[in-house]
């Protein structure tokens, strides 16, 4: 462009055609392409620029000025065009976005399963490896089957420590998983070995080891021959694969397992499970007090109420049952102090699992 040929005329002109451009540009590319045209610094508009100095001083001012509400025009226009386009504004240099289809696609971020869901499938898998069936049960029960069938009379004090959350309708909460045992029993005959994870509630105040809302996993097998030796035996081969035990650490399993006697109504006899510490293997720390062990789970050989009342004949069948809470499971396998920490939906702790 001329120095002679500067005109208000010139302007006007360069607005038309760009805004012109602008309105027919069909993508992101052609759009980016037209205000790199105009709007660069060798652009058009650059160009008319580079020239201001050249004009009069009366001229310059005014001709500038103008110049620059039709650059202000056209970036609104361009950002605009960008906007109806689904598009956003891309860097401030006007760099044209390429699209290559040779490059491989963006993957979209997916969800991350939350450490309870990865160790319930952990324990499934070990579980079904020995041959237990898994299967659901139902988080609203009735009182038959989360207490009479278990062996837990309505006026027996152990029905207390349960602290139920009952519903309308003689309904309730589950406070543990074992009514799943009995609904099992009702529809399948022994021999049989099932693992019943789940979420039971309690009215259990929020601290460092308890929540309302909480995960158990229940276990039962059902034989003619079966014994506490056969608990033992089973229960001993699930812990040293869950916390991954060479066969020298475990001393043939059962060295790090230990059964206390206990009371449990729907059991007979009934024993707390304890496993070596894994912290301090057994020397003793904060972890387990001091004494070398944790408690791990409740167990027994199945009642023969129980039997009896899902349609079992204890006089031909006998059986173990267990549970755990899969919490405080997750608690001693990845040393965490506070269960909280797993209900609090902090993706700067659930990402490291």
């Amino acid at each position: 462009m001329k120095k002679d040929a500067m005109q208000d005329s010139d302007l006007e002109k360069i607005k038309n055609e760009a805004s012109q451009e602008v309105d027919n540009a069909g993508n992101q590319a052609e759009l980016l392409f037209v205000r790199k045209k105009y709007l660069d610094k060798d652009g058009v508009l650059g160009e008319f620029f580079k020239l201001l100095g050249k004009l009069p001083k009366e001229e310059r001012g005014r001709m500038g000025v103008a110049a620059n509400e039709i650059k202000k025009e056209l970036t609104a226009a361009v950002e605009k065009k960008l906007a109806e386009l689904g598009k956003t504004v891309v860097d401030n240099k006007g760099k044209r976005d390429f699209f290559d289809p040779t490059l491989p696609g963006i993957c979209p971020k997916v969800g991350h399963l939350h450490p309870f869901t990865l160790l319930e499938r952990e324990i499934t898998e070990i579980f079904g490896t020995m041959g237990f069936e898994i299967m659901e049960s139902r988080e609203i029960e009735t009182e038959w089957y989360n207490f009479d069938a278990l062996n837990i009379p309505a006026d027996h004090p152990a029905r207390d420590a349960f602290d139920t959350l009952f519903l309308e309708g003689g309904l309730c909460l589950r406070p543990h998983t074992s009514p799943g045992q009995v609904r099992y029993m009702e529809s399948h005959q022994p021999p049989l070995r099932i693992i019943i994870p789940g979420r039971c509630f309690r009215r259990d105040a929020v601290d460092a080891s308890h929540m309302p809302n909480f995960y158990q996993v229940e276990g039962l097998m059902v034989d003619k021959d079966v014994s506490a030796a056969n608990f033992k035996a089973v229960i001993g081969e699930f812990f040293k694969r869950f916390f991954h035990r060479s066969e020298g650490a475990v001393a043939e399993n059962t060295d790090n397992i230990r059964l206390r006697p206990s009371f449990f109504p729907f059991t007979e006899p009934s024993f707390e499970v304890d496993l070596r510490c894994v912290n301090c293997a057994g020397k003793g720390c904060s972890a387990c007090k001091g004494t070398g062990w944790m408690e791990v789970m409740g167990a027994g050989m199945v009642h023969p109420n129980v039997l009896k009342n899902s349609g079992v004949n204890p006089d031909l069948w006998r059986g173990f049952a267990f549970g755990a809470g899969l919490d405080r499971l997750a608690m001693i396998k990845y040393k965490i102090n506070d269960i909280r920490l797993f209900y609090g939906g902090d993706q700067r702790f659930l990402n490291q699992f």
